[in-house]
């Protein structure tokens, strides 16, 4: 049977006219006018003041930690369970990451040891220069309460929202409620360019700066003029042609993947031993990817021995991230840790969520895990 990808693209059709568009006027190399049209197209979508169209989310969170003046043998704080991306860039500054466990009640970063880090960093003689918040699978972390902590220790957020377009948090978008927030239009996100990412922030000056510093810092010289390091980390205008045309989608993409994860919640639903990833009050998820949580004690099998039947059946699924204080390259960074990500990572299944997935390929996903549980 065809295989059934974890989140593939999703093309609605009009994204090779933007890009014949952008081919016609020769606009073929990084910028022009689709990169910004694409700017301002997120801005209206998020509501944030400023949109910096780049290469990747990676590049993104690197100036952003630039802009805060994150310098080597800093401390940033930062979201244990996620992705590599969320804490390398931390290194890149010469930084250390500190890395702080989740919370049950949306698996994103604790604030009780957020705060408790923040203590015990400062009693050791270092006020982390930042903290970085993810917004794990398309859900808000509890951003009221991490700011106010934050806040009151002088401590500027970067919310890292790669997995989060479309998910707003008490009705404002996620990456747009503190100093600065990350988009990745990476193949697997709820939006594609293939590859890129972007930087919102309301503070239009470190917005400009990140735009020189993303442009290899050139001063404004009809000659090539260099005062500070800069990187080549802008979007090419191909790219933003392709995000223009998938931005337009972005509420129906949401709906569609909020549907596919409460039919995988009712099909599954009389499973003992399967649940799945909570959404707290205060949030829209955009359920980027559906994640259940198995307990193998009730089950009597475990995630990984599921994966392995769904992938007999060529469908691909994914155990949840390795909390990044367990990555073997991160060793000997400081952690503030409760157990629950190390659970999570344990117990965690993704299933395919691609938002052209059939109703029959969720059956077939279903049918397979009600298979092999209850051998």
């Amino acid at each position: 049977m065809d295989r059934l990808y974890l989140s593939p693209p999703h093309m609605s059709g009009r994204e090779l006219e933007y890009v014949n568009e952008a081919f016609a006027s020769n606009w073929i190399a990084p910028l022009g006018p689709m990169v910004d049209a694409f700017e301002k197209e997120m801005c209206d979508y998020t509501k944030s003041k400023n949109a910096l169209a780049l290469s990747s989310g990676t590049a993104a969170l690197h100036l952003a930690l630039l802009l805060l003046n994150v310098k080597q043998g800093d401390e940033v704080l930062c979201s244990s369970f996620t992705f590599a991306g969320s804490a390398f860039p931390v290194t890149y500054c010469g930084a250390v990451p500190v890395f702080v466990d989740s919370e049950t009640e949306s698996w994103n970063m604790d604030p009780f040891l957020l705060e408790e880090a923040i203590k015990d960093r400062i009693k050791n003689g270092k006020t982390p220069k930042a903290a970085i918040v993810v917004h794990l699978y398309g859900q808000s972390a509890n951003m009221d309460r991490i700011v106010e902590i934050c806040s009151k220790y002088e401590i500027p957020i970067i919310e890292d929202a790669a997995e989060s377009l479309g998910c707003f948090y008490k009705g404002n978008h996620t990456g747009t409620i503190a100093t600065l927030g990350v988009l990745s239009f990476n193949g697997n996100k709820i939006i594609t360019t293939s590859g890129g990412g972007m930087l919102l922030g309301h503070d239009t000056s470190m917005i400009q700066k990140a735009k020189k510093l993303s442009t290899q810092a050139r001063e404004p010289f009809p000659y090539y003029e260099h005062k500070e390091i800069g990187y080549n980390y802008r979007m090419s205008n191909i790219v933003a042609a392709i995000g223009r045309a998938q931005l337009q989608n972005i509420e129906d993409r949401v709906k569609r993947k909020r549907e596919i994860f409460e039919l995988y919640r009712n099909e599954l639903a009389g499973i003992p031993g399967i649940s799945f990833m909570p959404e707290p009050s205060w949030n829209r998820s955009n359920r980027w990817l559906t994640c259940i949580y198995i307990d193998d004690k009730i089950t009597g099998k475990t995630p990984e021995e599921i994966r392995l039947a769904l992938e007999k059946e060529n469908i691909e699924s994914r155990p949840f991230w390795k909390p990044m204080h367990l990555q073997p390259v991160f060793k000997e960074c400081p952690v503030y840790s409760n157990g629950v990500s190390e659970l999570l990572f344990k117990r965690g299944l993704c299933l395919p969520s691609g938002t052209a997935m059939t109703k029959d390929d969720i059956g077939r996903v279903v049918n397979c895990i009600r298979s092999v549980i209850t051998v």
